[in-house]
């Protein structure tokens, strides 16, 4: 595991960002995918918003997945071995790259078919305490024909875009600086499921 953050940290400190497979085990991202199917259940996701405070305020033409925040005082025994490994990767970043982050905020997120998130930052005037994001994908199985990748935009010095396509493969790690990578997650025509937080540098 140490290997690997190192591995993580690295490509963070050269590249902005890093996909990693198979962060966790199988059996680690069933469980998971399980507690989230039961929380679907139980009523407890709700349609995510954009904006902060007072602008805060659902735009399905914006993004259309529905979220279920996780709370720090009361994580699930599952939850709990998730934000330790967040845990593990914030102390990682700074010590290697020197990001001074201090807390994660997380949830449960879920794309239903057809569900989409626009291109958009994570760091933003709104919410400038977010430094890394950070993104686990629980799906039991995807392909090309799914949809639902996340694209991430690059520019070049020459000011031209690249694109990168990320498939949300089960058990899939995404880490990449907030601030520095625009990124849309496409339409999906198959239940699209992660948890996603954002490591700060406030408590």
């Amino acid at each position: 595991m140490e290997d690997l953050l190192d591995h993580i940290s690295q490509e963070i400190y050269s590249n902005s960002y890093v996909v990693v497979d198979n962060f966790i085990d199988e059996d680690f991202r069933k469980a998971l995918l399980k507690e989230q199917t039961d929380l679907l259940n139980q009523g407890q996701f709700k349609k995510a918003a954009v904006g902060q405070g007072d602008q805060k305020q659902v735009r399905t033409e914006i993004r259309s997945d529905e979220v279920l925040w996780m709370d720090p005082s009361s994580l699930s025994p599952l939850q709990a071995i998730f934000w330790k490994k967040i845990e593990e990767l914030k102390q990682v970043l700074n010590r290697r790259c020197f990001l001074g982050l201090k807390s994660f905020e997380g949830h449960f997120a879920r794309y239903p078919i057809g569900s989409f998130y626009k291109r958009h930052l994570d760091q933003f005037h709104a919410v400038p305490h977010r430094i890394v994001t950070v993104i686990l994908y629980l799906n039991d199985s995807w392909m090309e024909a799914d949809g639902g990748q996340l694209r991430m935009y690059f520019t070049h010095e020459s000011g031209s875009e690249r694109v990168e396509d990320v498939l949300p493969l089960g058990g899939r790690l995404v880490v990449f600086l907030s601030e520095e990578i625009p990124h849309e997650v496409l339409p999906t025509n198959k239940e699209r499921i992660s948890m996603t937080g954002w490591l700060r540098n406030i408590d």
